[in-house]
Order: structure tokens, then sequence, then C-alpha cells
């Protein structure tokens, strides 16, 4: 064949190899385009978790983008001054049920005091049974076994009369504590004042959420709206008001016009190692009757947190203990943040 017909051969060639080339390199174009628009679709309706749960901790991630676009603002906690006083509640206790516990007491150490007395003399008995029986028994068995059996009885009897003491000593201290209680095992003159009446005890309960580093041992009563009486300090209380919550102490009164029951408005002078941090309300968020606040704990993470929003700030807020120093909280946005959790807890199908 000459060169001349074999050209029109080389080109056929040359174009049915570049059509095909273009065919292999389109559908591979569309396969990875589908296949991108596969992922993309597939991302789109299952986006990334913006929930995370470590250590019982629930976490919640936004970008800088999502927390511009949420309205989000975060700001340090600023320190509340220090409390140097605050007005607690007080109420003056009837003596009765320490009259009673005191009477049970004076019962219970007669009856060991008999009950030893009692054993000494069987011990005794007993001890000359022994030596008489021995003394070719000069008494019977049988009167060595009484003297014997009599004894036992009796230091059974003082053991329990000294276990009753006991019991009533604890009641003592688990129902007024051991300043109390040990002034009413002692026979102190304190014990004798509040059962003559010559002292009142006065229960004093602080402001829910109020905290102290040591017991208040100033404080001062208001009688009537003007009336000044000076608290003497006791111990702390083994019970607090049940209406209040708040820590509560023992104290001592005098004075005319002092009744149980009597209600008084109370003082104290504060020693506060916590002086707790101003929560604004635009960062505080309720669910289920339980308020919370979201803690950035990264640039990116927060993490919602209980307060106790008992001791209103002056001017705006609550006054919170227990927070970390320097704690970066969400004071815009809280509401969105708390949407967003639970919003990211729902499956995208539902």
């Amino acid at each position: 064949m000459s060169r001349a017909s074999a050209r029109p051969w080389a080109l056929l060639a040359l174009f049915v190899i570049l059509v095909f080339g273009a065919s292999v390199t389109f559908h591979a174009f569309v396969g990875q385009t589908k296949a991108d628009d596969d992922s993309d679709a597939e991302t789109a309706a299952n986006p990334p978790s913006r929930v995370t749960i470590k250590n019982g901790v629930t976490i919640l991630t936004l970008s800088d983008a999502d927390q511009q676009n949420a309205g989000i603002e975060v700001s340090r906690l600023s320190q509340a001054p220090p409390e140097n006083s605050v007005v607690g509640f007080g109420s003056i206790l009837d003596p009765g049920p320490l009259t009673d516990l005191n009477s049970q007491y004076l019962d219970a150490q007669m009856q060991v005091e008999a009950a030893k007395a009692k054993l000494a003399a069987s011990q005794a008995a007993f001890a000359r049974a022994q030596i008489l029986y021995k003394d070719q028994e000069n008494i019977s068995t049988a009167q060595l076994q009484s003297a014997k059996s009599t004894f036992e009885v009796d230091k059974t009897a003082e053991a329990a009369a000294e276990f009753r003491l006991n019991m009533v000593k604890a009641t003592v201290e688990e129902s007024w504590g051991h300043a109390l209680g040990a002034a009413l095992i002692d026979r102190a003159n304190l014990i004798n004042d509040l059962l003559q009446r010559r002292l009142y005890l006065v229960k004093v309960t602080l402001p829910p959420g109020t905290g102290t580093a040591a017991p208040p041992v100033s404080a001062t009563a208001t009688l009537n709206g003007d009336r000044k009486i000076e608290l003497s300090y006791v111990s702390p209380a083994t019970t607090t008001n049940p209406k209040l919550q708040g820590l509560s102490y023992f104290y001592t009164a005098s004075g005319p016009g002092l009744l149980p029951g009597l209600n008084l408005e109370v003082a104290l002078a504060l020693t506060s190692s916590d002086s707790g941090w101003i929560v604004p309300n635009s960062a505080v968020v309720w669910l289920e009757g339980q308020a919370w606040i979201y803690i950035r704990t990264a640039p990116n993470t927060f993490v919602r947190r209980p307060i106790s929003p008992n001791r209103p700030a002056e001017s705006d807020g609550y006054i919170v203990t227990g927070l970390p120093a320097g704690a970066e909280v969400a004071v815009r946005g809280a509401q969105m943040l708390l949407s967003e959790e639970f919003r990211a807890q729902v499956p995208v199908e539902d």
C-alpha cells in the first residue's frame, strides 16, 4: 500500500482513539460528580452532632460563625462584694423538750447509781457465800447458787441502766448538739438558767444560700421594731428552719418581754470565705423549675450548670457561690443555647 492510501486510515484510527478517550473521561467525571453530590446530600441530611457527653457531662459545641449567628455573647462574671452582715430569722424555743430530756437523764443517772449499789451488795454476798461454801460447806449448794444468781441478775441490771443512761446522752446531743448536751450532762449553769427561764434559747437561721467561714458569734436581735437585745453564741443548731433551708445556730438571750415562740429579726456579723459571683438575669435560663447558666469551657464549647438564685444582687441578677474563678458565662443568647442543646439531640428524621 502506498503512503498516500495509508494516510486516511491513520487519520481514522486517531479519530477513534480521541473519541474513546473523551467518552471515558466524561463518564469518570459524571461518576465522581454524582458521588460528590451523594456525599453532600448525606452530610446535609445527617449533620455532625453538636452535643456530646463526656463523663456524664453534656457538652454543646458551636463554631465561631454559629455563635455569631445565634447572637451569643460571653463575659467573665464579676465578684460580689463580701458580706459584712446579714439579717436572719430568729425564734425563741420552748424549753419544755430540754426539760423532759433533763428529767430523763437525771432519772437514768439515779437508776445507774441504784443498780451499782445493788450490784456491789450482791457481789459481796456472793463472795462471802463462796468462802463459806469452801470452808467445810458451812452453807448449802443451793444457797451458793442463789447468791450467784442474785449477783448475775444485778450485774445485768447495772449494764441495762448504763445503756439507758448512754442512750439519753446520745438523744440529748442529737437533739441539741454537743455544747448543750455536754452542759446538761455536766450540770452546767447554762442548763439551769435555761430551765429556770433566766435565759432563753434562740434559734437563728441565715437566709438560704448564705455561706460563712465561721459561725457568726456576734448577733443582735430586734424586738418590737426598736428594742435591741444582744445574743450570746452557743453552737450550731442540729436542725434548720424547714421554710428557710438556711444554716442555723443556737444563741441565748435574756431580758423582759421574751417568751417561747416569739419571732425575732437578728443581725449577724459574717466572716465569708466565698463572697460569690454576680450572675446577670440575661444569663439565666429556667428548665423544670431549676435555674441554669451556660459556662464556656473552651472557645467553641459550652456546658450547662445549675445555680441557686437565692441571693438577689443589688442591681441585676443573683449572687451565686461555688462557681469557678474567672468563669466565662453566656450573658446573651443563653436561651438559644438551651434550644440548640435539645434540638441537636432530636434525630433528623423526627
